[in-house]
Formats: C-alpha cells, structure tokens, sequence
C-alpha cells in the first residue's frame, strides 16, 4: 500500500457501534473526520412541543427536554437542512409513556428506540402533544450530533523482543484498544483482558504507533447506522473541500 492510498477494516461492528481501522490518514484528516461525524451530520430532534395537555407532575419545559433527547431516524436522501416533520403523543394513565408510543406523520421518520421513558403517570393524569422535529446539524445544538461517542487512536504495534529474564517480575502491561501483533493480525485487547503480559507470557515487548493508521471507535444514537455515519461525514468533508476550490478559482 502506497502512501496515497486507504484501507479499511471493520474490527468490531453492529448496528450502532464499531471499531474501524483506517489506514493513510494524516493526524489532521482523522480528527476532521471525528468532528464531521459529530458536528456536520444532520439528524432530526424534536425542537417545538405544543402541550394539549400535561397534568402529569412534570413542567412543560422538562418534559420538552427529554423529547429532544428521543434520536428520530434519519433518512438523509429524502430530506434537506431545515425541512421539519410533526409528531404526536396522547397517553392518560395509569400508564407511563414511552418514546414509543409517540406517532409521526411521515413514515420516513420514527422514534430510533421505542422503551425511552418520558414520563409516568398516575390515575386521572394526562399527556398530550404535538411537536416539530427539525433536521439540522450538531454544531448548531448537540441534540443534533447522530455521533454519540466518536473518538481514535492510532493503530499500536507490539513487536516481541525477546525472553523475559528468568527472575524478572510477571506484572501486567496494560494496553487497552487494538493491537497489530507482530505476524501483522489485527486483535481487540479485550481479547486478552487488556494484557499484553497474558498476550505474550514471558516475553519482552514494545509497542508503537504504525504511523497512518488510526482505529476510530463509533456509537450512533440510532439515527443512522455506523457505516453510513461515516459515510456522510466523508461527504461533508468533500463538500466544503470543493467549496473552497471553487472560492479560490475565481
């Protein structure tokens, strides 16, 4: 592999989560790929509740606030920035409402977790509403940010130097992430309880950044999954690139 040129390897993937290895980055492109996905990705939030009725012993604004925090999915190809959908809750108890339970009035979009908790409710107490949800990026509001736990670290190499002396302490050599072993396979550190002395018993090791190469770990809130999370934050990043091509030229 030259020096221009990228792989990817999914590590560790679900729906929501993974840990994906990317090689031929520059320290610069994987951090501006960390905050696409959490800043310039759009997702739908619910930003204005109109209260039918809430006799529930919650304010208005509370419970305003823990519906902005319901992820909504996210069907980015049939919407743009700014585009908003209604939804609706009606729920009397004894009950407790659930994220679940609130309806949408495009089928595209829905709650991304039905067992969300947003209130409960006694006999005789009430709560209904109707709300907008806005689709819009988390560098305006962090309700937005589809990227709930983005991070990386660069890619560590453990190479084997040699046996451990035949008196030396067998203390453990904490490592936590993803290794590269010296035959060049890809392990998750969980593997070995993060303990490069179970990895490697009685050897003398050291370990390295292989320059390049940076192991992101993804958590989505279930707008979208993984895969396209990144996608779309590879995107954003082309976008504004040819923008500032374009400015330049003229």
């Amino acid at each position: 592999m030259t020096e221009d040129e990228f792989d990817v390897q999914y590590v560790e993937r679900d729906e929501r989560s993974a840990r994906v290895l990317i090689r031929g980055l520059t320290p610069a492109l994987a951090n501006g790929i960390r905050r696409a996905m959490i800043a310039d990705v759009p997702t739908f939030s619910i930003d204005t509740v109109r209260f039918v009725e809430n006799s529930s012993v919650m304010f208005d604004e509370m419970i305003g606030l823990r519906l902005g925090l319901i992820p909504l999915t996210t069907p980015l190809d049939d919407f743009e920035v700014g585009d908003e959908v209604t939804l609706a809750l009606d729920v009397e108890g004894p009950a407790t409402a659930y994220s679940g339970d609130i309806e949408c009035s495009d089928p595209l979009v829905e709650v991304a977790d039905d067992n969300v908790p947003i209130i409960e409710l006694k006999e005789g107490q009430r709560l209904e509403f109707e709300a907008d949800a806005v689709l819009d990026t988390g560098k305006e509001h962090a309700k937005h940010q589809g990227g709930v736990s983005v991070g990386y670290r660069h890619l560590q190499r453990v190479t084997v130097e040699g046996d451990r002396g035949e008196f030396d302490d067998d203390e453990p050599n904490i490592l936590r992430g993803v290794i590269e072993t010296p035959d060049g396979e890809i392990e998750l550190t969980d593997d070995f309880d993060n303990d490069l002395s179970e990895r490697f018993p009685g050897k003398e090791v050291a370990v390295e950044d292989v320059p390049g190469a940076f192991v992101f770990h993804i958590e989505t809130d279930g707008s979208f999954d993984v895969e396209e999370l990144l996608l779309r934050a590879i995107d954003t990043i082309e976008e504004r690139a040819d923008e500032l091509q374009t400015k330049v030229a003229v």
